[in-house]
């Protein structure tokens, strides 16, 4: 089939816009460190069976020190600091604007990549990195009765958004650089193994989600608000929900996209879930959505997919 990566990348999307709505109600339900912490809870069961169904062994094989620190270091970034930003800013700006700001991880990564690994952006890098901006402006400023340019949503929403942006990226490089030490680490003929490295990577991260959580719930000493929400059968349904669409199926067929197709195609298709949000945020939350909204919307994503060409 000609179209066999696109197609499979198109699936990513609406699994993680699936993810984000899930997301949204869940954390409006049962709180978004209670979700965060059944979601990589869950996480690392899933990833575990499969690593043990496929490699034998149910945690990350051959891992050694550097390999987790750099993939700890990812999810302190990624999950405990991204994650966070991004599950609160759905209670406050709602999973269409939350997504939107992840518009930002490309260049935020290209941004890390260039000071971490001295990878090089080319000028198309640097005009996505514009284009990219100027659609995310374009959809949270609005002029105010006296012509000004003023930001339409709550300040804490848009700061969530951008913390929540910086977390992917920047977790993103750091995921690749640990990864990097997997690969070195794996003995030859451990095929089974080196192809389970982006699930095995995932896990080690999703292991400095959950104790990052925990430690935030401990200090918070939220722990009977968690009793709470594992009680509440249809915030444990959406949790449940979200970690399937978003960790386990999102992942695996993200990784499998990119055997079919190229990285950049995979990518910037994978990149519409703020396009694909924008209806049934309508249908099913009722939010008003403006013309210039969403055509900054696309205008974020033709940022996106210059980083690709």
């Amino acid at each position: 089939m000609g179209y066999t990566g696109e197609l499979i990348s198109l699936a990513v999307a609406i699994s993680w816009t699936a993810t984000a709505l899930f997301a949204e109600v869940g954390t409006k339900r049962i709180g978004s460190l209670q979700l965060n912490i059944i979601r990589m809870t869950l996480s690392l069961l899933m990833l575990g069976a499969t690593l043990w169904i496929v490699t034998g062994a149910p945690w990350p094989s051959f891992a050694d020190g550097k390999t987790w620190f750099w993939l700890l270091l990812s999810g302190l970034v990624g999950y405990v600091f991204g994650d966070w930003c991004l599950f609160n800013s759905y209670l406050v700006i709602g999973a269409r604007f939350g997504q939107l700001f992840m518009t930002l991880a490309p260049p935020v990564a290209a941004i890390t990549g260039w000071a971490l690994l001295g990878e090089t952006i080319s000028w198309k890098g640097l005009l996505g990195m514009v284009v990219t901006l100027s659609g995310i402006a374009m959809s949270i400023l609005s002029r105010d009765q006296g012509h000004k340019m003023a930001v339409k949503l709550p300040i804490k929403g848009v700061l969530l958004g951008i913390g929540a942006g910086v977390g992917q990226g920047v977790g993103l490089v750091l995921s690749k650089v640990g990864m990097g030490h997997y690969h070195v680490a794996i003995p030859e003929g451990a095929t089974a193994v080196s192809a389970m490295v982006p699930f095995a990577s995932t896990f080690i991260r999703a292991v400095m989600g959950a104790i990052g959580f925990i430690l935030i719930l401990m200090i918070r000493k939220e722990g009977p608000k968690l009793v709470h929400a594992l009680n509440d059968r249809r915030g444990m349904l959406y949790a449940t929900l979200a970690t399937i669409t978003g960790p386990f199926i999102g992942v695996s067929l993200s990784l499998m996209a990119v055997q079919y197709t190229n990285a950049g195609i995979a990518s910037t298709i994978m990149a519409l879930t703020p396009v694909l949000i924008i209806l049934p945020s309508y249908l099913i939350f009722k939010q008003k959505v403006k013309v210039i909204e969403v055509v900054g919307t696309f205008i974020s994503i033709a940022g996106v997919s210059l980083f690709f060409l």
